[in-house]
């Protein structure tokens, strides 16, 4: 039944010619609960209300049937038919070309939450990535929430401290070498995401990035919050807050055995409707 409803889709798309083709945008989510605001958003950018599909991912998960359900269902509320909306698990070990082929034309791909180092260890070796970047060049969003957001980056935080690995994710200290970095999807190349930001209070790990990455952006999204990214500009939307902190390309960063510091180290707290820059 699965298949025969992804060859329906790719039936769909070749009827139906996408678009707007062209770059896509991202639609990066800080975690928590998904206000209907920001899910209509979703759906006007995805295209879904002009008969284009959206396609969950949940290879972040540990319960990958129950993210597509749930994934599947914040759209359905809003009216979403159930023939726009699918979910499927890709890895190294399964990834079917008619599965690809549904990716590579869907106007929205969304990300589910879960643990970030679980998707990129479990597409490592697989076309999955290269897929990702062939929908978005070919104009989807791609949207992810919490771990989802976490992958978005060229530069990924893992969650793991390498100085205080049994100190339960709580990040006390600004000290150099503690903050796990491993690769991500790369759509963000000079800016690292950071998610549930202002609810779990992880300042200290975002500063200790940046202060490590000077010119990096560090971009803090809070739950219930994203930011839209359409090239080189992104908009806040949402409840709550986005926080930005970069030290200057270049800027000195002092250092007191492991502890950092800088003089020079930008800081905003933006709202709703607020837009920034992405670094090229």
């Amino acid at each position: 039944m699965a298949r025969l409803f992804v060859k329906a889709l790719l039936l769909a798309a070749l009827i139906c010619p996408q678009s707007g083709a062209g770059q896509g945008k991202l639609f990066i989510i800080g975690g928590g609960s998904r206000p209907e605001a920001m899910r209509r958003e979703m759906i006007r950018l995805g295209g879904l209300d002009r008969g284009r599909y959206a396609v969950i991912l949940p290879m972040s998960s540990a319960e990958p049937d129950s993210s597509i359900y749930y994934g599947i269902q914040q759209f359905r509320q809003l009216g979403v038919p159930a023939s726009q909306l699918t979910g499927f698990y890709l890895s190294r070990e399964y990834c079917p070309q008619h599965l690809l082929d549904s990716l590579t034309n869907a106007g929205l791909i969304y990300l589910s939450g879960g643990v970030q180092t679980r998707f990129m260890d479990t597409i490592q070796g697989s076309p999955v990535q290269e897929t990702l970047w062939k929908a978005y060049l070919n104009g989807a969003v791609i949207a992810g929430t919490s771990a989802g957001a976490a992958v978005m980056s060229q530069k990924m935080i893992t969650g793991e401290q390498v100085l205080h690995p049994d100190d339960g994710g709580s990040f006390r200290y600004i000290e150099s070498g503690n903050v796990e970095l491993s690769t991500g999807l790369g759509f963000l190349k000079n800016a690292i995401v950071d998610q549930h930001f202002v609810y779990r209070m992880r300042h200290n790990r975002l500063i200790t990035v940046v202060l490590e990455n000077p010119g990096m952006l560090g971009i803090g999204i809070d739950e219930a919050t994203a930011i839209v990214v359409d090239r080189d500009q992104a908009t806040v939307v949402g409840d709550s807050q986005v926080i930005l902190y970069q030290a200057k390309k270049g800027a000195a960063v002092g250092r007191k055995g492991t502890l950092l510091g800088s003089k020079d180290l930008k800081f905003q707290v933006l709202l709703p409707g607020d837009a920034f820059k992405i670094p090229k």
